[in-house]
């Protein structure tokens, strides 16, 4: 198991250039450096038809979104979209082009979600922003342009976590009735102990250090690591949940984790893709800019994402 050649040339090169590790900086700095990153390998952005910002009511405080548009269209399907960043960094600008290409092969309309950070705002705030804005753009699906009876969530990292949360909610409530969970590389078990973890601890962007970075500012005891709104693995069922498409990444540590859910919905009679990028690492969704296998994986869960509102 090798990088890919693309991957590797990248890295090398911020190496070279001496890039401080997110953890070891201020998380205001750690935000403004991964933007950067972001803008940097994100390449060019699709053309859509409309792209849209507004707001919706949060449990405490109004919620960003960005509403991608691809056609003129109305009663579209929806894909609720959660961005990664370790419920710490990231933002609706930060995947903005993950979003515009989902909108535009998927043919669907994408909300995009600003969900409260951490450490400002401590679990469960993400989980309750998540909710709120899922259960609103299912009520007002119409006057957004879309289809309430076609609605998905999905999301990379962090944002697959709550996108995997939200959907066993929704279970418990018995309402929304979703389509489709895409989960790209979702973080699914707080406790870090699968063996992944230890074979890839540093050297792939997502270490170990940066993984206790992000819990020790998003989470207040170790009792909220246990809670399966933070370690969805851990579910008491996963039986009748909406169909999934996982993606995993051959240097992450995280991988595991995916490999193991998806069994586990295969297992709890759950329809599931699983797709597996050996030579990728985590976080490499999001940089189709440089990364070709970037696009393949894009391409793929649009793909998967087109078929199940079919």
């Amino acid at each position: 198991m090798t990088l890919d050649p693309q991957l590797k040339s990248y890295m090398d090169a911020l190496e070279e250039l001496g890039v401080a590790p997110l953890e070891t900086v201020p998380v205001d700095v750690a935000r403004k450096m991964y933007e950067k990153g972001a803008e940097q390998t994100r390449g060019d952005r699709p053309e859509l038809f409309a792209v849209e910002d507004f707001t919706i009511p949060g449990p405490e405080s109004d919620l960003a979104c960005r509403l991608y548009r691809p056609c003129e269209k109305n009663k579209l399907p929806i894909l609720v979209y959660f961005h990664g960043g370790g419920f710490t960094i990231g933002s609706i600008e930060s995947h903005d082009v993950v979003c515009r290409h989902l909108s535009q092969q998927a043919e669907c309309l994408v909300v995009s979600v600003d969900y409260r950070l951490a450490p400002e705002h401590k679990y469960p705030a993400a989980v309750e922003d998540a909710w709120a804005a899922t259960c609103w753009i299912v009520n007002n699906a119409k006057q957004l342009g879309g289809d309430p009876d076609q609605v998905a969530v999905g999301g990379d990292s962090a944002g697959g976590n709550l996108a995997t949360v939200i959907c066993l909610m929704a279970r418990e409530a018995g309402d929304p009735q979703l389509k489709y969970q895409l989960l790209i590389y979702p973080f699914l078990d707080m406790s870090c102990d699968m063996p992944s973890h230890d074979a890839f601890i540093e050297g792939y962007r997502l270490t170990r250090d940066l993984i206790a970075w992000f819990c020790q500012a998003y989470f207040n005891t170790d009792d909220d690591v246990t809670d399966w709104r933070a370690s969805p693995i851990d579910a008491h069922s996963l039986a009748d949940l909406p169909p999934a498409f996982i993606l995993s990444a051959g240097f992450d540590p995280l991988q595991d984790e995916n490999k193991s859910y998806a069994y586990q919905l295969e297992a709890a009679g759950v329809e599931v893709t699983h797709s597996h990028y050996p030579d990728m690492i985590h976080g490499f969704y999001t940089m189709p800019g440089i990364l070709d296998r970037a696009r393949d994986a894009l391409r793929e869960s649009a793909e998967a994402l087109h078929k199940a509102f079919k």
